[in-house]
């Protein structure tokens, strides 16, 4: 696809959706035209039903994503109308990321700091290199972080260690984040893009009703008990049994060959 800005790209292949932030000499810290093309790319990936699952990653090998573009605060969040418009295309941004009905993976290497882990946060799980380094800033800048962005941090690691990461604003290793719960998994970096890639392809290989309602009734279950939607999640169990793909996994399995699901 086509998009307004080169730090920003967007690919497919064999069911992968894989959107890359590159803007490598700023670690690939997240700029306005950046922002603005993460719409973009979530919009189209999930639109297209080729599109089963999506990797985010860094370019550069140096990091994933090391927080946003500070160099545009002077310019770009001066004035109480820019901090107003900054703030709502982030929320847009960050709606985006966390309502995608399609699972999504972080690819991460090297930093991933401030607004990047809160960037892989949104996703359902977190494919570390061993050089990766993890924290959010905040309190060496005089930042507030918004209750949205440390619910998230708190779902992932519990509330004594988001204070940790908060209180202490220092970095974290990738093997410290792979204790807290931070990532799901730690790999040397050689092994990083083939580790992801696997995992992806198997998603992808995977029944995506199935997926999804996983996905969307995971996140029912997060949700405080007068706030969630059970009729929902039977009715995503039930479109799932109802399905030509269940159909055509209990034929596989019966023929003892790999089943070839459709999404429908």
């Amino acid at each position: 696809m086509q998009l307004a800005t080169d730090r920003m790209i967007a690919e497919k292949d064999s069911g992968i959706g894989w959107m890359t932030f590159n803007n490598p000499e700023r670690r690939n810290a997240l700029s306005i035209e950046m922002r603005h093309a993460i719409l973009e790319i979530y919009a189209d990936f999930a639109a297209d039903e080729a599109v089963r699952v999506i990797v985010m990653k860094g370019a550069g090998g140096k990091a994933f994503v090391s927080g946003a573009d500070i160099s545009q605060f002077e310019n770009e969040r001066n004035t109480e109308q820019q901090r107003r418009a900054y703030t709502e295309l982030s929320e847009r941004v960050n709606e985006a990321l966390t309502t995608m009905e399609k699972p999504v993976i972080a690819m991460i290497n090297g930093f991933c700091l401030g607004g990047g882990l809160g960037t892989a946060l949104t996703a359902d799980f977190r494919i570390a290199a061993d050089d990766a380094q993890f924290g959010i800033p905040a309190a060496r800048m005089g930042l507030g972080y918004p209750f949205r962005g440390l619910k998230a941090l708190i779902d992932v690691v519990g509330p004594a260690y988001a204070k940790e990461i908060m209180f202490t604003a220092r970095r974290f290793s990738a093997e410290e984040a792979l204790r807290i719960g931070l990532v799901n998994r730690v790999v040397p970096v050689a092994e990083l893009d083939d580790t992801v890639r696997g995992i992806a392809a198997g998603i992808a290989e995977n029944a995506p009703l199935t997926v999804r309602a996983s996905k969307a009734i995971i996140g029912e279950a997060l949700k405080d008990v007068d706030m969630r939607d059970m009729a929902l999640c039977a009715r995503l169990a039930e479109a799932c049994m109802a399905s030509e793909d269940f159909k055509e996994g209990r034929r596989a399995f019966m023929e003892k060959r790999k089943p070839a699901f459709v999404g429908r």
